[in-house]
Protein backbone atom coordinates (compact mmCIF):
# COMPACT_ATOMS: atom_id res chain seq x y z
CA UNK A 1 0.00 0.00 0.00
CA UNK A 2 1.63 3.27 -1.24
CA UNK A 3 2.17 6.52 1.64
CA UNK A 4 -0.91 8.04 0.77
CA UNK A 5 -3.50 4.91 0.22
CA UNK A 6 -2.06 4.31 4.15
CA UNK A 7 -2.71 7.69 5.08
CA UNK A 8 -6.34 7.98 3.74
CA UNK A 9 -6.91 4.14 4.89
CA UNK A 10 -5.63 5.87 8.67
CA UNK A 11 -7.76 8.68 8.07
CA UNK A 12 -11.05 6.81 7.42
CA UNK A 13 -10.29 4.40 10.50
CA UNK A 14 -9.67 7.07 12.68
CA UNK A 15 -13.26 9.12 11.46
CA UNK A 16 -15.35 5.88 12.18
CA UNK A 17 -15.36 6.00 15.62
CA UNK A 18 -17.11 8.85 15.96
CA UNK A 19 -17.50 11.02 18.85
CA UNK A 20 -19.16 10.40 21.96
CA UNK A 21 -20.99 13.27 23.35
CA UNK A 22 -23.89 12.91 25.86
CA UNK A 23 -26.51 15.73 28.45
CA UNK A 24 -24.50 18.67 25.70
CA UNK A 25 -25.20 21.30 23.56
CA UNK A 26 -23.08 21.88 20.43
CA UNK A 27 -23.75 24.63 17.90
CA UNK A 28 -24.32 23.34 14.17
CA UNK A 29 -21.41 24.93 13.18
CA UNK A 30 -19.76 23.33 15.44
CA UNK A 31 -17.50 20.47 15.76
CA UNK A 32 -16.30 17.72 18.11
CA UNK A 33 -13.88 15.29 15.92
CA UNK A 34 -14.41 11.13 16.34
CA UNK A 35 -12.56 9.37 19.46
CA UNK A 36 -13.50 12.73 21.76
CA UNK A 37 -15.60 12.27 24.87
CA UNK A 38 -18.22 15.33 25.12
CA UNK A 39 -20.00 15.38 28.28
CA UNK A 40 -22.58 17.89 29.88
CA UNK A 41 -21.10 20.65 28.11
CA UNK A 42 -21.37 23.45 25.43
CA UNK A 43 -20.08 24.11 22.25
CA UNK A 44 -20.39 27.92 19.96
CA UNK A 45 -20.59 28.55 16.95
CA UNK A 46 -17.23 27.73 14.74
CA UNK A 47 -15.34 25.88 17.24
CA UNK A 48 -14.37 22.72 17.51
CA UNK A 49 -12.30 19.98 19.41
CA UNK A 50 -9.66 17.73 18.05
CA UNK A 51 -9.30 13.96 17.91
CA UNK A 52 -9.58 11.98 21.50
CA UNK A 53 -10.34 14.83 23.69
CA UNK A 54 -12.26 14.46 26.97
CA UNK A 55 -14.68 17.47 27.51
CA UNK A 56 -16.45 17.77 30.89
CA UNK A 57 -18.57 19.97 32.36
CA UNK A 58 -17.41 22.73 30.55
CA UNK A 59 -18.82 26.27 28.40
CA UNK A 60 -17.20 26.68 25.31
CA UNK A 61 -17.52 29.82 22.97
CA UNK A 62 -17.69 30.74 19.89
CA UNK A 63 -14.68 30.19 17.84
CA UNK A 64 -12.82 28.27 19.91
CA UNK A 65 -10.20 25.65 18.30
CA UNK A 66 -8.79 23.01 20.72
CA UNK A 67 -6.49 20.41 19.74
CA UNK A 68 -6.06 16.77 19.38
CA UNK A 69 -5.38 14.92 23.36
CA UNK A 70 -7.05 18.01 25.12
CA UNK A 71 -8.59 17.23 28.50
CA UNK A 72 -10.91 20.41 29.92
CA UNK A 73 -12.91 20.33 33.07
CA UNK A 74 -14.05 16.70 34.75
CA UNK A 75 -15.13 15.41 37.88
CA UNK A 76 -12.34 15.43 41.34
CA UNK A 77 -11.78 13.06 43.56
CA UNK A 78 -13.15 13.73 47.35
CA UNK A 79 -9.91 14.91 48.99
CA UNK A 80 -11.90 16.19 52.07
CA UNK A 81 -13.15 12.45 52.81
CA UNK A 82 -11.13 9.76 54.20
CA UNK A 83 -10.89 7.73 50.93
CA UNK A 84 -11.05 9.05 48.23
CA UNK A 85 -11.68 5.92 46.01
CA UNK A 86 -15.07 5.28 44.21
CA UNK A 87 -15.54 2.17 46.03
CA UNK A 88 -17.19 5.23 49.02
CA UNK A 89 -19.72 6.95 46.68
CA UNK A 90 -22.41 6.55 44.05
CA UNK A 91 -22.00 6.02 40.43
CA UNK A 92 -20.83 3.49 38.45
CA UNK A 93 -16.66 3.22 38.09
CA UNK A 94 -13.81 0.93 37.02
CA UNK A 95 -13.97 -0.75 40.54
CA UNK A 96 -17.33 -2.83 41.14
CA UNK A 97 -17.14 -3.13 45.06
CA UNK A 98 -19.36 -0.27 47.12
CA UNK A 99 -18.15 -0.56 50.60
CA UNK A 100 -20.68 3.09 50.61
CA UNK A 101 -22.64 4.97 48.55
CA UNK A 102 -22.59 8.58 49.32
CA UNK A 103 -23.14 11.64 46.59
CA UNK A 104 -20.00 12.67 45.49
CA UNK A 105 -19.45 16.42 45.39
CA UNK A 106 -20.65 18.49 42.03
CA UNK A 107 -17.33 19.22 39.36
CA UNK A 108 -17.26 22.95 39.04
CA UNK A 109 -17.92 23.95 35.46
CA UNK A 110 -15.36 25.58 33.51
CA UNK A 111 -15.45 28.69 30.90
CA UNK A 112 -13.56 29.10 28.72
CA UNK A 113 -14.13 32.28 26.05
CA UNK A 114 -14.60 33.08 22.99
CA UNK A 115 -12.01 32.83 19.98
CA UNK A 116 -9.43 30.66 22.36
CA UNK A 117 -6.56 28.54 21.10
CA UNK A 118 -5.92 25.49 23.50
CA UNK A 119 -3.05 23.48 22.35
CA UNK A 120 -1.91 19.89 21.86
CA UNK A 121 -2.36 17.48 24.86
CA UNK A 122 -3.32 20.77 27.33
CA UNK A 123 -5.49 20.02 30.53
CA UNK A 124 -7.42 23.02 31.55
CA UNK A 125 -8.61 21.41 35.19
CA UNK A 126 -12.20 22.28 36.71
CA UNK A 127 -13.33 25.31 37.51
CA UNK A 128 -10.94 27.28 35.97
CA UNK A 129 -12.25 30.46 33.43
CA UNK A 130 -9.89 31.24 30.15
CA UNK A 131 -10.63 34.54 28.96
CA UNK A 132 -11.55 35.38 25.19
CA UNK A 133 -8.88 35.64 22.95
CA UNK A 134 -6.30 33.33 24.92
CA UNK A 135 -4.05 30.59 24.24
CA UNK A 136 -2.87 28.01 26.08
CA UNK A 137 0.41 26.15 25.21
CA UNK A 138 0.85 22.86 23.78
CA UNK A 139 0.90 20.24 27.34
CA UNK A 140 0.43 23.46 29.65
CA UNK A 141 -1.83 22.39 32.93
CA UNK A 142 -3.94 25.33 33.40
CA UNK A 143 -4.85 25.03 37.37
CA UNK A 144 -6.43 28.89 37.57
CA UNK A 145 -7.92 31.51 35.76
CA UNK A 146 -6.47 32.47 32.23
CA UNK A 147 -6.62 36.39 31.71
CA UNK A 148 -8.27 37.27 28.02
CA UNK A 149 -5.66 37.54 25.26
CA UNK A 150 -2.88 35.89 27.46
CA UNK A 151 -0.43 33.54 25.71
CA UNK A 152 0.22 30.76 28.62
CA UNK A 153 2.60 27.83 28.90
CA UNK A 154 4.11 25.12 31.03
CA UNK A 155 2.41 22.91 34.38
CA UNK A 156 1.07 24.79 35.73
CA UNK A 157 0.56 27.14 33.29
CA UNK A 158 1.93 30.93 33.98
CA UNK A 159 1.26 34.05 31.76
CA UNK A 160 4.23 34.39 29.61
CA UNK A 161 2.78 37.64 27.70
CA UNK A 162 -0.35 39.10 26.19
CA UNK A 163 -1.07 38.87 21.97
CA UNK A 164 -2.28 42.64 21.98
CA UNK A 165 -1.16 45.93 24.19
CA UNK A 166 -4.07 46.92 27.01
CA UNK A 167 -5.73 49.61 24.45
CA UNK A 168 -6.39 46.95 21.76
CA UNK A 169 -7.24 44.07 23.98
CA UNK A 170 -9.93 46.40 26.17
CA UNK A 171 -11.27 46.86 22.32
CA UNK A 172 -11.37 43.95 20.75
CA UNK A 173 -13.52 42.92 24.00
CA UNK A 174 -15.46 45.92 23.90
CA UNK A 175 -16.28 45.12 20.02
CA UNK A 176 -17.44 41.11 20.89
CA UNK A 177 -16.77 40.47 17.03
CA UNK A 178 -17.58 36.71 17.77
CA UNK A 179 -21.37 37.71 18.74
CA UNK A 180 -21.79 39.58 15.34
CA UNK A 181 -23.71 37.44 12.50
CA UNK A 182 -21.96 35.90 10.11
CA UNK A 183 -22.74 37.94 7.28
CA UNK A 184 -20.80 41.16 9.14
CA UNK A 185 -17.66 38.63 9.77
CA UNK A 186 -17.74 37.78 6.11
CA UNK A 187 -17.88 41.39 5.28
CA UNK A 188 -14.79 42.19 7.44
CA UNK A 189 -13.01 39.22 7.24
CA UNK A 190 -10.47 40.77 4.84
CA UNK A 191 -8.90 43.05 7.52
CA UNK A 192 -8.53 39.73 10.25
CA UNK A 193 -4.83 39.69 9.88
CA UNK A 194 -4.62 43.87 10.56
CA UNK A 195 -6.72 44.36 14.08
CA UNK A 196 -6.79 48.15 14.03
CA UNK A 197 -7.95 48.18 10.71
CA UNK A 198 -10.64 45.16 11.41
CA UNK A 199 -12.00 46.88 14.44
CA UNK A 200 -12.60 50.11 11.89
CA UNK A 201 -14.15 47.77 9.18
CA UNK A 202 -16.36 45.95 12.40
CA UNK A 203 -17.59 49.58 13.30
CA UNK A 204 -18.55 50.34 9.83
CA UNK A 205 -20.13 47.06 9.31
CA UNK A 206 -22.48 47.67 12.39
Amino acid sequence: MSGKLAYIWSKGLKKLRGAAITGSRVHPTAKVEPGSNFVASTMGRHSFCGYDCEISNADIGPFCSIANHVAIGGGRHPVEWVGMSPVFYEGRDSVAKKFSEFPRPAPDRTSIGADVWVGYRAIVMQGVTIGHGAVIGAGAVVTRDVEPYSICGGSPARHIRYRFDENLRERLIASEWWEKPDSVLERCAHKIRQPEEFLKELEQCA
